[in-house]
Protein backbone atom coordinates (compact mmCIF):
# COMPACT_ATOMS: atom_id res chain seq x y z
CA UNK A 1 0.00 0.00 0.00
CA UNK A 2 1.46 3.50 -0.93
CA UNK A 3 2.17 6.01 1.27
CA UNK A 4 -0.11 9.83 1.11
CA UNK A 5 2.05 12.23 1.24
CA UNK A 6 0.72 15.04 4.25
CA UNK A 7 -0.83 18.31 2.63
CA UNK A 8 1.33 20.58 4.39
CA UNK A 9 0.51 24.33 3.03
CA UNK A 10 -2.43 22.66 0.42
CA UNK A 11 -5.54 24.71 1.66
CA UNK A 12 -7.36 23.35 -1.25
CA UNK A 13 -9.76 20.29 -0.16
CA UNK A 14 -10.08 18.95 -3.82
CA UNK A 15 -6.43 19.07 -4.65
CA UNK A 16 -5.87 16.89 -1.58
CA UNK A 17 -9.08 14.63 -2.51
CA UNK A 18 -7.67 14.56 -6.14
CA UNK A 19 -3.85 14.13 -5.42
CA UNK A 20 -4.63 11.50 -2.58
CA UNK A 21 -2.90 13.57 0.25
CA UNK A 22 -3.75 12.30 3.57
CA UNK A 23 -7.52 14.37 5.44
CA UNK A 24 -8.64 14.36 8.60
CA UNK A 25 -12.21 13.89 8.29
CA UNK A 26 -13.95 17.18 9.14
CA UNK A 27 -17.22 16.95 7.38
CA UNK A 28 -19.08 16.54 10.44
CA UNK A 29 -18.49 20.63 10.65
CA UNK A 30 -21.75 20.10 7.77
CA UNK A 31 -23.63 18.61 10.55
CA UNK A 32 -23.02 20.82 13.05
CA UNK A 33 -24.10 24.20 10.59
CA UNK A 34 -26.69 22.20 9.88
CA UNK A 35 -28.00 21.77 13.28
CA UNK A 36 -27.03 24.56 14.83
CA UNK A 37 -28.97 26.69 12.53
CA UNK A 38 -26.88 30.13 13.30
CA UNK A 39 -27.57 32.82 10.80
CA UNK A 40 -23.98 33.62 11.14
CA UNK A 41 -20.98 31.78 12.76
CA UNK A 42 -17.45 33.18 13.19
CA UNK A 43 -15.11 30.63 14.39
CA UNK A 44 -11.70 31.64 16.08
CA UNK A 45 -8.80 29.61 15.56
CA UNK A 46 -4.85 30.20 15.72
CA UNK A 47 -3.29 30.06 12.59
CA UNK A 48 -2.68 26.77 10.82
CA UNK A 49 -5.35 25.38 12.69
CA UNK A 50 -6.81 24.40 9.33
CA UNK A 51 -9.09 27.40 8.72
CA UNK A 52 -9.07 27.54 5.10
CA UNK A 53 -9.34 24.22 3.98
CA UNK A 54 -12.39 23.50 6.29
CA UNK A 55 -13.99 26.62 4.86
CA UNK A 56 -13.00 25.39 1.48
CA UNK A 57 -14.62 21.92 2.28
CA UNK A 58 -17.98 23.65 3.23
CA UNK A 59 -17.65 25.34 -0.45
CA UNK A 60 -17.45 22.31 -1.90
CA UNK A 61 -20.29 20.70 0.11
CA UNK A 62 -22.69 23.38 -0.30
CA UNK A 63 -22.27 25.27 -3.30
CA UNK A 64 -24.23 24.77 -6.60
CA UNK A 65 -20.87 25.08 -8.28
CA UNK A 66 -21.16 26.81 -12.35
CA UNK A 67 -18.76 26.87 -14.57
CA UNK A 68 -18.16 30.24 -16.54
CA UNK A 69 -20.98 29.43 -19.53
CA UNK A 70 -23.42 27.98 -16.23
CA UNK A 71 -22.78 24.42 -16.87
CA UNK A 72 -23.11 22.81 -13.07
CA UNK A 73 -20.30 20.82 -11.93
CA UNK A 74 -20.78 17.64 -9.66
CA UNK A 75 -18.87 17.55 -6.60
CA UNK A 76 -20.52 14.66 -5.03
CA UNK A 77 -17.15 12.42 -5.53
CA UNK A 78 -15.08 15.10 -2.87
CA UNK A 79 -17.66 12.95 -0.10
CA UNK A 80 -17.06 9.74 -1.24
CA UNK A 81 -16.53 7.97 2.62
CA UNK A 82 -16.52 10.46 4.20
CA UNK A 83 -18.31 10.64 7.80
CA UNK A 84 -21.07 13.40 6.63
CA UNK A 85 -22.60 10.33 4.24
CA UNK A 86 -23.28 8.54 7.49
CA UNK A 87 -25.18 11.46 9.07
CA UNK A 88 -28.02 10.60 6.77
CA UNK A 89 -30.28 11.96 3.60
CA UNK A 90 -31.42 15.25 6.12
CA UNK A 91 -28.07 16.35 5.27
CA UNK A 92 -26.38 15.24 2.18
CA UNK A 93 -30.08 16.47 0.44
CA UNK A 94 -28.07 20.05 0.77
CA UNK A 95 -25.06 18.71 -1.05
CA UNK A 96 -24.86 21.40 -4.19
CA UNK A 97 -28.27 22.78 -3.42
CA UNK A 98 -26.97 26.40 -2.88
CA UNK A 99 -25.02 29.93 -4.60
CA UNK A 100 -21.54 30.20 -2.79
CA UNK A 101 -19.51 33.77 -1.93
CA UNK A 102 -16.29 32.88 -0.95
CA UNK A 103 -13.76 35.33 0.21
CA UNK A 104 -10.27 35.41 1.85
CA UNK A 105 -9.33 38.71 3.62
CA UNK A 106 -5.97 37.13 4.43
CA UNK A 107 -3.65 39.03 1.60
CA UNK A 108 -4.72 42.71 3.24
CA UNK A 109 -2.04 43.24 4.84
CA UNK A 110 -0.43 46.46 2.96
CA UNK A 111 1.34 49.23 4.47
CA UNK A 112 -1.56 51.45 3.57
CA UNK A 113 -4.94 51.96 3.39
CA UNK A 114 -5.56 52.61 -0.28
CA UNK A 115 -3.50 49.63 -0.90
CA UNK A 116 -4.85 47.15 1.66
CA UNK A 117 -8.87 48.07 0.30
CA UNK A 118 -7.99 47.60 -3.21
CA UNK A 119 -6.52 43.91 -1.81
CA UNK A 120 -9.94 43.50 -0.57
CA UNK A 121 -11.82 45.30 -3.68
CA UNK A 122 -9.70 42.17 -5.91
CA UNK A 123 -10.97 39.52 -3.86
CA UNK A 124 -14.37 40.70 -4.52
CA UNK A 125 -14.13 41.28 -8.02
CA UNK A 126 -12.49 37.29 -8.34
CA UNK A 127 -15.83 36.54 -6.80
CA UNK A 128 -17.77 38.44 -9.61
CA UNK A 129 -15.66 37.15 -12.20
CA UNK A 130 -16.27 33.88 -11.17
CA UNK A 131 -20.12 34.12 -11.09
CA UNK A 132 -19.89 36.23 -14.16
CA UNK A 133 -22.39 33.22 -15.67
CA UNK A 134 -25.63 35.58 -14.09
CA UNK A 135 -24.80 37.99 -17.06
CA UNK A 136 -25.62 35.65 -19.88
CA UNK A 137 -29.27 35.61 -17.76
CA UNK A 138 -32.33 37.65 -17.52
CA UNK A 139 -32.48 37.73 -14.10
CA UNK A 140 -30.63 40.77 -13.72
CA UNK A 141 -32.16 43.82 -14.91
CA UNK A 142 -29.55 46.31 -17.39
CA UNK A 143 -28.59 48.62 -14.60
CA UNK A 144 -27.65 45.82 -12.29
CA UNK A 145 -25.59 44.02 -15.16
CA UNK A 146 -23.59 47.64 -15.51
CA UNK A 147 -22.96 47.75 -11.69
CA UNK A 148 -22.04 43.76 -11.65
CA UNK A 149 -19.38 44.34 -14.48
CA UNK A 150 -18.26 47.91 -12.45
CA UNK A 151 -17.04 45.65 -9.84
CA UNK A 152 -15.73 42.77 -11.36
CA UNK A 153 -13.80 45.53 -13.47
CA UNK A 154 -12.46 46.84 -10.38
CA UNK A 155 -13.28 50.34 -10.22
CA UNK A 156 -12.09 52.91 -8.56
CA UNK A 157 -14.85 54.06 -6.95
CA UNK A 158 -14.71 52.61 -3.65
CA UNK A 159 -18.39 53.59 -2.83
CA UNK A 160 -19.71 50.64 -4.91
CA UNK A 161 -17.66 48.01 -3.11
CA UNK A 162 -19.27 48.78 0.35
CA UNK A 163 -21.95 46.73 -0.30
CA UNK A 164 -21.04 44.59 -2.87
CA UNK A 165 -21.23 41.30 -0.68
CA UNK A 166 -24.36 41.72 -0.01
CA UNK A 167 -25.17 42.98 -3.96
CA UNK A 168 -23.64 39.73 -5.64
CA UNK A 169 -25.62 37.97 -2.99
CA UNK A 170 -28.84 38.86 -4.50
CA UNK A 171 -27.87 38.61 -7.90
CA UNK A 172 -27.20 35.16 -7.34
CA UNK A 173 -30.24 34.62 -5.30
CA UNK A 174 -32.03 35.62 -8.00
CA UNK A 175 -30.12 33.68 -10.46
CA UNK A 176 -30.93 30.54 -8.64
CA UNK A 177 -34.00 30.95 -6.80
CA UNK A 178 -31.98 29.76 -3.80
CA UNK A 179 -30.71 32.00 -0.81
CA UNK A 180 -26.63 32.51 -0.71
CA UNK A 181 -24.22 30.96 1.75
CA UNK A 182 -21.11 33.75 2.62
CA UNK A 183 -18.12 32.16 3.31
CA UNK A 184 -15.21 34.84 4.76
CA UNK A 185 -11.63 33.36 5.86
CA UNK A 186 -9.22 35.51 8.02
CA UNK A 187 -11.75 38.26 8.86
CA UNK A 188 -9.42 40.27 10.71
CA UNK A 189 -6.46 39.76 9.35
CA UNK A 190 -7.13 43.27 7.46
CA UNK A 191 -8.00 44.93 11.32
CA UNK A 192 -5.06 43.70 12.41
CA UNK A 193 -2.71 44.60 9.88
CA UNK A 194 -4.46 48.39 9.80
CA UNK A 195 -4.42 48.56 13.40
CA UNK A 196 -0.98 48.19 13.72
CA UNK A 197 -0.03 50.25 10.14
CA UNK A 198 -2.23 53.60 11.64
CA UNK A 199 -5.44 53.44 9.68
CA UNK A 200 -7.38 51.28 12.12
CA UNK A 201 -10.26 53.60 12.11
CA UNK A 202 -10.48 53.79 7.75
CA UNK A 203 -10.47 49.94 7.89
CA UNK A 204 -12.62 49.52 9.88
CA UNK A 205 -15.40 51.53 8.35
CA UNK A 206 -15.01 49.76 5.47
CA UNK A 207 -14.74 46.45 6.64
CA UNK A 208 -18.13 46.93 8.84
CA UNK A 209 -20.04 48.15 6.12
CA UNK A 210 -19.12 45.18 3.69
CA UNK A 211 -20.29 42.66 7.13
CA UNK A 212 -23.17 45.28 8.22
CA UNK A 213 -24.48 44.73 4.53
CA UNK A 214 -24.47 41.10 3.60
CA UNK A 215 -24.63 39.67 7.67
CA UNK A 216 -27.27 42.01 9.49
CA UNK A 217 -29.52 43.19 6.63
CA UNK A 218 -29.34 40.64 3.53
CA UNK A 219 -32.96 39.16 2.92
CA UNK A 220 -30.68 36.36 0.80
CA UNK A 221 -28.54 34.94 3.15
CA UNK A 222 -29.45 31.35 4.00
CA UNK A 223 -25.98 31.56 6.78
CA UNK A 224 -22.66 33.09 6.68
CA UNK A 225 -19.16 31.45 8.31
CA UNK A 226 -16.32 33.73 9.18
CA UNK A 227 -13.51 32.55 10.14
CA UNK A 228 -9.80 34.23 11.98
CA UNK A 229 -8.02 34.00 14.97
CA UNK A 230 -9.39 37.06 16.79
CA UNK A 231 -12.58 37.84 17.81
CA UNK A 232 -12.87 41.49 16.87
CA UNK A 233 -15.87 43.33 19.35
CA UNK A 234 -18.99 43.61 17.96
CA UNK A 235 -18.86 47.12 18.17
CA UNK A 236 -15.95 47.32 15.98
CA UNK A 237 -17.51 45.67 12.83
CA UNK A 238 -20.30 43.58 14.08
CA UNK A 239 -22.72 46.78 15.44
CA UNK A 240 -25.84 45.29 16.06
CA UNK A 241 -25.03 41.59 14.61
CA UNK A 242 -26.97 40.07 17.36
CA UNK A 243 -27.03 36.56 16.04
CA UNK A 244 -23.47 35.81 15.80
CA UNK A 245 -22.26 32.59 17.02
CA UNK A 246 -19.00 32.46 18.71
CA UNK A 247 -17.15 29.15 18.40
CA UNK A 248 -13.98 29.25 19.57
CA UNK A 249 -11.28 26.20 20.49
CA UNK A 250 -12.53 26.09 24.38
CA UNK A 251 -16.32 25.58 22.84
CA UNK A 252 -18.18 22.48 23.94
CA UNK A 253 -18.79 21.62 20.15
Amino acid sequence: MDKKNLPIGIEFYKKIIDEDYYYVDKTLMIKELLDRQSYVSLFTRPRRFGKTLALDMIKTFFEKELDEWGNEIDNSRYFDGMKIIAAGEKYMRNMGQYPVIFLSLKSAKQLDAATAVWMIKKQIAGEYIRHQYVLSSNALLKPEKELFQKIMALSEDNRIYVDAIAFLSRCLSRYHRQKTIILVDEYDVPLENAYFSGFYQEMTEFVRSLMESSLKTNADLKFAVLTGCLRVGKESIFTGLNNLNVISIISDS
